[in-house]
């Protein structure tokens, strides 16, 4: 039996046109831009970059990514993004003069927490601390849907660091993101999906 689509963009172009593309089950990147390559390709638009943008999921949430790849930026609902964007049901990505609207055929995305408008400032951190915020993110690099951020044990390992220093720049790390006054369980998780969603910690970096 074939597998429900789940997600969909409709795209309209300057000119009027409108198609939908579905979104493939089993992706978990797919590249948005001008050539015959990307995965959805918008042909005959050139404010459109080559390689513009990439939609890609993380923990079962798709985003949308533009970190530098086009010329003349990405937009989510008017607001021009800097690394990555969750998307939600009917956002609507610009492009050049091409519309993208985003839609979850399930109708689950919309009910996703959002992040306070406090906390989209993104954080300056040291060295150390965004070393151990990618540490804590490493294991959503697949893309995994079920990923879990990695435990103090496996980051100081990672970075030769004891479990108290691990503890110490994660309470700053929480702070630093808002997560602070979180139920000890829900912290790690909503410090690495804050880090990811507002682009601070990339899956290149991963």
């Amino acid at each position: 039996m074939e597998e429900p689509v789940r997600w969909r963009v409709y795209v309209s172009s300057g000119s009027g046109q409108r198609h939908y593309w579905d979104f493939p089950p089993e992706a978990s990147r797919l590249t948005i831009g001008r050539s015959e390559q990307a995965d959805v390709t918008i042909a005959g638009d050139h404010q459109v970059s080559r390689l513009h943008a990439a939609f890609e999921m993380i923990a079962g949430e798709w985003t949308v990514v533009d970190d530098g790849l086009s010329r003349n930026g990405t937009y989510v609902n008017g607001q021009r993004i800097t690394g990555r964007r969750r998307l939600r049901h009917k956002d609507v990505i610009l492009v050049g003069e091409t519309a993208l609207t985003f839609e979850d055929l399930l109708g689950s995305t919309g009910t996703t927490t959002r992040v306070a408008s406090t906390g989209s400032l993104v954080p300056t951190l040291t060295e150390t601390q965004r070393s151990v915020l990618v540490a804590l993110c490493r294991p959503y690099r697949a893309n995994a849907s079920f990923a879990r951020p990695a435990s103090n044990q496996q980051i100081a390992d990672e970075l030769f660091l004891s479990i108290d220093a691990v503890k110490t720049h994660l309470r700053t790390l929480f702070t630093k993101f808002q997560v602070e006054e979180l139920p000890q369980n829900q912290k790690r998780a909503q410090l690495a999906e804050r880090a990811l969603h507002s682009g601070v910690i990339t899956v290149r970096d991963l």
